[in-house]
């Protein structure tokens, strides 16, 4: 029998017959199930094939759809995804003094603005909307502001509310940390002075729209510009900048910096020292500056009274500018020096020489006569100086031509926009040649500092002149942009050569009789030696003397051996009978100077008198 046909052990029953249904298995049964394979009809397969063959094609449409026509556009929100642009705020340089001592510097504040509609705590569902109070309650303790007050200024309104305004950066980030949605906060730079009023007459101030409104800040505006420019950066899915598309230098930051002549901590000392003044005489107002004769570094520049530009808009706009160096006013007896200094270059008087001063004039019809109305006989020129004598200057100066006195005036600038880089600075007033040369008053008042006018910029110039060897330089007060912690040097000598070397050291050492032996006695300094004048001129308003109007001033060269520093005071309508330059100029005078030998290391020049019964240090 076929194997096919044998039963199987254990079985029992006929064998199957051909067309019969295959017999099922009992559950005990341990043989595998054989199942006869149909053949599929030919219908279904072209089915089958038809359906396959059109998704194909539909795939393939569509991704020529979207490769070909759709291409730009996804490539586009591809971008806009992936690529996160960064525009400046536009932030402006930082000004710091000579030392590197920050003056001015922009600072990053925010301000926060709250949308009720979004408002979504973290942990909610994110379509749940909360309540104004529940938002209120978190933000209360980072602003540190009642909860109701919050509530109150949010009210009904939707959207756009500001909540608060000049956060600090650390402020910002706790109020990010809370992660509640609906709040949003805007970056903006806040321009800061750190040292408040100490340098507002020379740096000046942004107003709230961030437009510079006077000093540096107005001048220097193009320069205190940051070099900003919109930053688009690829990014990948975690966040990371990726470098594709950055050029060289792209991520540089511009951390340039104006650096100032000026130095804190004598501006300080000048400020303090001209206010005390100031305030002790009930004068209008005052000005101390301190320049480098050798190369036109200007180290202090106070005026008084000031104003604190972080608080503009609480000062009366009149303080706004600087008015030692747009003021103009007549110099009287401080511009002595500078006469003679003339009269010498041109030969018309000689070191030795004296004048026969008989304590009072006239010339053309008008009379002119000493401050104290004393005639001091025949004196020299050191002493001319050290006793203010306004007969004698004009009795020195009757011997220049008038044409050449003229000429010298107008060759100093004194008619001329001064080159300085601080702002505002404006030429002073002199008479035209024919007028200075007709009327013999002229000449003779502009002998002793009178009949024209400068400003005391102008007239701390030209004493750094006599104090250089003649050389005129120009006053300045920014030694340039510096790249980071970067300071400059201080600048080489420079000027113009105007006057003999050897007629600006006789003249400085008649200065000088003037400290020892004269109206300047209060300016001596133990160790040091020092040259100076007083001035105390008569205040003049659209070409009239104002009865009892005075400016006071003192001007010192120090030290008078090797001139090298100018300081200068002028008070302006100083109250009391008593008011001169020697009383009124010159205290301020010797502390700036005092400060200013210690700041700059000035050795003595001679040895310093020890208090009587105090041991010599060992």
């Amino acid at each position: 029998m076929p194997a096919a046909f044998r039963p199987r052990a254990g079985g029992s029953g006929p064998p199957p017959t051909a067309g019969s249904p295959p017999p099922r298995r009992s559950p005990g049964s341990k043989g595998r199930r054989v199942v006869e394979i149909q053949p599929i009809p030919p219908g279904r397969m072209l089915a089958v094939y038809l359906l396959l063959c059109a998704a194909l094609l539909g795939l393939a449409g569509r991704l020529a759809w979207l490769q070909v026509v759709q291409a730009p556009r996804l490539q586009a929100r591809a971008l806009a995804i992936q690529t996160q642009s960064i525009a400046p705020i536009g932030k402006r340089r930082t000004i710091v003094d000579r030392m590197g001592r920050l003056v001015a510097l922009d600072e990053e504040r925010y301000t926060l603005w709250a949308h009720p509609r979004y408002f979504n705590l973290p942990g909610d569902e994110p379509q749940q909307i909360r309540p104004a109070s529940d938002v209120a309650r978190k933000l209360s303790v980072v602003l540190a502001r009642p909860t109701e007050d919050l509530v109150r200024t949010i009210g009904s309104r939707r959207s756009g509310v500001k909540l608060a305004t000049g956060l600090d950066p650390e402020t910002a980030h706790r109020v990010r940390a809370l992660g509640i949605s609906g709040l949003d906060l805007e970056a903006y730079p806040q321009r800061v002075y750190p040292q408040g009023q100490l340098f507002a007459n020379v740096v000046g101030f942004l107003n709230l729209e961030r437009v510079a409104q006077a000093g540096l800040e107005q001048s220097r505006d193009r320069d205190l510009r940051r070099q900003e420019v919109t930053l688009s950066m690829r990014r990948g899915a975690d966040g990371t900048p990726l470098p594709e598309g950055l050029q060289a230098g792209a991520l540089y930051g511009d951390d340039l910096r104006l650096q100032l002549t000026l130095d804190a901590r004598l501006q300080q000392v000048a400020q303090q020292a001209l206010g005390k003044q100031v305030k002790q005489w009930k004068a209008k107002r005052g000005a101390a500056l301190v320049m480098n004769a050798r190369n036109g570094e200007i180290l202090a520049l106070a005026s008084t009274p000031s104003y604190d530009p972080n608080r503009f808009w609480s000062y009366n706009p009149g303080l706004f500018r600087e008015w030692s160096v747009q003021d103009l006013y007549e110099p009287g007896s401080t511009f002595k020096p500078i006469n003679l200094a003339l009269a010498l270059q041109e030969k018309a008087i000689r070191p030795g020489d004296k004048v026969n001063d008989v304590g009072q004039l006239e010339i053309g019809g008008w009379p002119i006569f000493n401050h104290d109305r004393r005639a001091n006989g025949l004196i020299d020129f050191p002493t001319v100086l050290q006793v203010s004598s306004n007969v004698g200057m004009v009795r020195a100066m009757a011997n220049v031509k008038r044409d050449r006195f003229w000429h010298w005036l107008h060759a100093m600038g004194i008619d001329d926009m001064p080159d300085t880089d601080l702002p505002g600075a404006v030429a002073g007033q002199l008479k035209s040649r024919s007028e200075f040369t007709s009327a013999p008053i002229e000449p003779a008042v502009a002998a002793f500092g009178q009949g024209f006018s400068l400003t005391p910029l102008k007239l701390l110039q030209l004493h750094a002149m006599l104090a250089n060897g003649g050389r005129l330089v120009s006053p300045h007060i920014t030694r340039g942009l510096r790249s980071g912690e970067a300071l400059a040097s201080s600048s080489s000598p420079t000027g113009v050569q105007l006057l003999d070397p050897k007629v600006t050291r006789t003249v400085v050492d008649w200065m000088e009789s003037v400290v020892e032996n004269g109206s300047g006695k209060g300016m001596k300094i133990p160790g040091y030696r020092i040259a100076g004048k007083t001035g105390t001129a008569q205040k003049a308003r659209n070409g009239v003397y104002i009865p009892g109007a005075r400016i006071c001033s003192f001007v010192a060269i120090l030290p008078s051996e090797d001139p090298s520093y100018v300081v200068l005071v002028v008070v302006d309508e100083p109250q009391g009978g008593n008011a001169y330059g020697s009383t009124v100029a010159l205290p301020a005078a010797r502390q700036i100077a005092e400060a200013l030998l210690v700041i700059e290391k000035v050795p003595p020049t001679r040895p310093v008198p020890r208090p009587a019964g105090k041991p010599a240090a060992t």
